[in-house]
């Protein structure tokens, strides 16, 4: 038996970042992504975001890699968007994903339900920048603003 804590903060965009996540089935979304993660045996901590992209937090089953849980997330999910409401539906190609700890939970929650009222003031681009200097990530700017 293996026993882990890991938990990812997924952030992914849509196809060249335009405004297609309709606020009036965002929330259909969601679920559809908390039941991929449920069936993938992930517990759903917080999913949220706005019209041009999505926060994932989960956590992370000791039977997927980060990767697989991010492609089988964005796969079915473009396909169920395509079927009930958008025939053009696209994801960006990447993702970016964080591991966290469990101590960051209630931020991590917070931060993705105020996804909204902080896009006011500030673009995913801005946002994605923020969370790649935060974490150290190194990145080619010509991926992160195309």
């Amino acid at each position: 038996m293996s026993y882990t804590c890991t938990r990812i903060h997924y952030i992914w965009s849509t196809a060249q970042r335009e405004l297609t996540i309709d606020p009036a089935w965002r929330d259909d979304l969601h679920a559809y992504i908390a039941g991929i993660l449920k069936n993938k045996k992930s517990t759903v901590l917080q999913i949220g975001g706005v019209e041009d992209h999505v926060h994932v937090y989960c956590s992370l089953p000791t039977t997927v890699t980060i990767a697989d849980l991010a492609n089988v997330m964005k796969a079915n999910s473009t396909a169920y968007v395509r079927e009930k409401f958008a025939a053009s539906f696209a994801w960006q190609e990447g993702y970016a994903a964080f591991t966290m700890g469990k101590s960051a939970d209630d931020d991590v929650c917070a931060y993705i339900r105020n996804q909204v009222e902080h896009h006011r003031t500030r673009s995913f681009k801005e946002e994605l920048i923020a969370f790649l200097d935060k974490y150290q990530v190194p990145y080619d700017p010509k991926y992160v603003f195309a």
